[in-house]
């Protein structure tokens, strides 16, 4: 795909808007580790196969995928690069809720949510540079923008890390506040991080009325891939019904909050990277609702498997 202006502006967030968005993940993530406990990691011991395949299929068959997706399409540089940040992030914060509503194992989805969380903090930056750079359009950009590797492993840390490891300690504390905590927050700063997206979209909207079509099917197609790469590994991997759905949930539900903030920070904002960040993150709210409603009505037999 010849180049687009996508591909050179950069989208309107300036600095003091970007350290609110900074807090409002950080604060997300806090919600989410509210409800985790060490409890959570020691079920892993007993049967570690559904956790396994759900992060192979997070973090090592999705980003593959994708680069298939993008070499088959050929979206615009600007655009590829933000499909490989989206593929490159852990899961997004509405996924135990999605989960839950789906008559998933909402235990399994948790567990996934906080070792993908902690696995971020590197998977998430080498995934990005690894199969940033195999493809020749939007190596292009990386060279160009030249992102140290361990800087991005820095801010990852303090965005998903800290927030993990408080939300956790307060959880041991007291895990009647925290779950009460946890109930008001993740629904506040869900709000609060959906708003900043749409405010980041309104004050862009020329750019957003141009390209709107354009991105909005590519993450669509983007986004279904994705539940599928999920449940397809996890049915062949002979998985219960109820970790099928978490799994799938897990890889469909992606940290866009996440890629949007690293591409503000280490992109400047760059158009097709924010806006498919922006769009996935709007989307996939109606994606995993739709899917949680479909499977929330549909019942399954108790199987004895993994």
């Amino acid at each position: 795909m010849t180049d687009s202006v996508l591909d050179t502006v950069r989208i309107n967030f300036n600095s003091e808007t970007l350290w609110v968005l900074n807090f409002a993940l950080a604060f997300v993530m806090f919600g989410i580790a509210l409800e985790i406990s060490l409890a959570d990691f020691k079920r892993l011991f007993k049967n570690p196969t559904p956790i396994v395949v759900g992060i192979f299929s997070q973090f090592l068959l999705l980003p593959a995928i994708t680069f298939l997706l993008v070499i088959t399409i050929e979206p615009f540089p600007s655009i590829a690069l933000g499909m490989f940040m989206v593929a490159a992030c852990p899961g997004g914060n509405i996924s135990n809720f999605i989960s839950h509503l789906s008559k998933g194992n909402t235990a399994l989805s948790v567990s996934l949510t906080a070792i993908a969380t902690l696995l971020a903090v590197v998977m998430t930056p080498l995934n990005l540079q690894f199969w940033g750079t195999l493809y020749a359009p939007t190596a292009t950009i990386i060279n160009e923008v030249a992102i140290v590797p361990i800087e991005m492993i820095k801010l990852v840390a303090l965005l998903l890390g800290v927030p993990l490891i408080l939300g956790m300690y307060l959880h041991h504390l007291s895990p009647k506040i925290a779950k009460q905590m946890a109930k008001v927050l993740k629904v506040l700063s869900l709000v609060f991080f959906v708003g900043l997206i749409c405010i980041a979209l309104y004050n862009n909207r020329a750019i957003f009325m141009e390209y709107v079509f354009y991105v909005f099917w590519i993450v669509v197609i983007h986004n279904l891939i994705a539940f599928t790469t999920g449940f397809s590994l996890a049915k062949l991997f002979c998985l219960s019904e109820e970790n099928i759905r978490s799994i799938t949930i897990e890889t469909g539900i992606q940290n866009s909050g996440l890629g949007l903030l690293l591409t503000f920070t280490f992109f400047d904002g760059l158009g097709g990277m924010a806006l498919l960040a922006a769009f996935w993150g709007i989307w996939h709210l109606v994606s995993g609702l739709l899917l949680a409603g479909f499977w929330g009505c549909t019942p399954f037999k108790k199987e004895k498997r993994s």
